[in-house]
């Protein structure tokens, strides 16, 4: 079996879990497409100085279809705080943008190191979080915090290859708001801040004259992100039914678990 083949399969099968865990927790599966990503991209050809930044770019484009899917799965069910979105889409579109540009000429073992770190800090602060949810509209969906908190929000997105659901979903909790109505309202501010972090990957990669694979546009490996993202939105709507059955404290513990998992397997391929 081709390597190619190898690939393809690989990347369905990894859409699939991305697509779930995008539903079941607003984040659009972004960290094991990444983690899997800078496992698998070695193998096609990516140049080992480039293989993150590739991660990185075509997680996002592939975030851009699952977020779609995922938001109407809980559009649906009526957890998306659509003035939320509002108040955050600008900031995520610069952030997203302006966070790319800089992913786009840091070295590889920093965005490595940055995306480890991440995962660890943020599951630390889920695994903290209150285990009783507030009572809904103790927490406005709206005002200037979300507004200020977007731009950075957008920025360390692209630096770590996610839709934002991870900085998103606790900054929603610590407002008072229920955990499944926070993952659903970041599984819409997904698109926003994917679209132009990929956007900005594409141009980022003008700067390098390294030889990309075949396929590739900028940054952005399109097969790879197709074979994810056709995987991806086919489960979204199962984790996104399982997320309204979970309680709030387990939704919280689940997610503080895949982060760690996210982290640990990224600091094995550093040492690798």
């Amino acid at each position: 079996m081709s390597m190619l083949v190898l690939l393809a399969l690989f990347c369905l099968v990894v859409g699939i879990a991305a697509g779930f865990l995008a539903g079941l927790f607003g984040i659009g599966g972004g960290m094991i497409m990444v983690a899997a990503l800078a496992f698998a991209l070695p193998f096609v050809g990516v140049p080992e100085a480039h293989v993150m930044h590739m991660a990185l770019a075509t997680s996002l484009a592939c975030i851009v279809l699952t977020a779609m899917a995922s938001t109407r799965a809980h559009a649906q069910r009526g957890s998306v705080m659509w003035p939320a979105v509002a108040w955050l889409a600008p900031g995520l579109l610069l952030g997203g943008w302006l966070g790319a540009t800089l992913a786009g000429r840091a070295p590889d073992a920093w965005l490595r190191i940055g995306f480890a770190i991440y995962c660890f800090v943020t599951a630390a602060t889920m695994a903290a979080a209150r285990k009783t949810p507030a009572k809904e509209g103790q927490g406005a969906a709206h005002g200037p915090l979300l507004s200020v908190a977007a731009l950075p929000v957008g920025a360390l997105s692209a630096l770590v290859g996610i839709g934002g659901g991870s900085m998103l979903v606790p900054l929603l909790v610590w407002r008072g708001h229920a955990a499944v109505r926070a993952v659903g309202t970041s599984a819409a501010c997904g698109l926003p801040v994917a679209f132009a972090s990929a956007l900005g990957y594409v141009v980022a990669a003008r700067h390098t004259d390294a030889a990309l694979p075949l396929g590739s546009i900028g940054y952005v490996h399109l097969p790879a992100a197709a074979l994810l993202a056709l995987g991806s939105t086919t489960a979204t709507r199962h984790g996104a039914a399982l997320a309204h059955r979970l309680a709030h404290h387990h939704l919280n513990r689940a997610f503080a678990a895949l982060l760690l998992l996210m982290g640990t397997a990224m600091v094995i391929s550093m040492l690798r």
